[in-house]
């Protein structure tokens, strides 16, 4: 994942470079942690990115908030977390489970732990879009919206077909493809389960996608 992920922010780069525009924002859209690869590399990606050229807003996935309230010493978010993924994020830190949120802390680059504890947010709205990691819950205001619903919600937001207050760009449910609605865009395409990695380039006039 984070070769892919590295290779991405490489096209990323090229397409600023090539193509500069008044303003670009680069939206990461969660869950950099607990998947397949190296989680520990992708979060490392995740912090240093800063292409030259736009503004970078990092979300938060409900990995990264289990691994936060993990680390805080959460024994409920341990036990989720550990279930959930968390083992391969440890074992890509070279930690072993068995030696808890204490040892994990002093080994966990601070870099790391400081973008987990506060450089993550939970939604980016621009222009028309609404950027979120896993959607909304239709019919409520999207500054009223819960954190378990941006973060885990499926079912009620992606079987809506009426429009929200903006379009919402989002991942967490995996496809094989990119979905294109009239009401949203879904950009997970599995690439933790060997599908590519994904990014949609939103324009005024236009949608377009690259792949790594």
């Amino acid at each position: 994942m984070a070769g892919r992920l590295a290779a991405l922010h490489g096209q990323v780069a090229e397409d600023l470079a090539s193509r500069p525009v008044a303003r670009a924002v680069v939206v990461h859209l969660g869950d950099y942690v607990d998947k397949a690869g190296d989680p520990a590399a992708a979060l490392e990606l995740v912090t240093r990115f800063r292409p030259p050229g736009a503004e970078v807003v990092n979300l938060l996935g409900n990995h990264e908030a289990m691994m936060r309230d993990a680390l805080a010493g959460d024994r409920a978010a341990v036990d989720d977390w550990l279930w959930c993924g968390g083992r391969a994020t440890l074992a890509s830190y070279g930690l072993a489970p068995e030696a808890g949120p204490a040892a994990w802390a002093v080994a966990i680059p601070e870099a790391h732990q400081a973008l987990l504890r506060d450089g993550l947010a939970l939604s980016h709205r621009e222009g028309p879009y609404f950027l979120v990691h896993a959607g909304i819950r239709p019919g409520v205001a999207l500054e009223a919206q819960s954190a378990d619903d941006l973060l885990t919600i499926r079912g009620p937001f992606l079987h809506h077909e009426g429009m929200h207050p903006a379009v919402i760009v989002h991942g967490h449910t995996a496809r094989l493809a990119p979905e294109i609605r009239a009401n949203r865009i879904n950009l997970d395409t599995a690439a933790h389960a060997g599908g590519v990695l994904t990014c949609g380039v939103l324009e005024k006039d236009r949608i377009g996608f690259l792949t790594a």
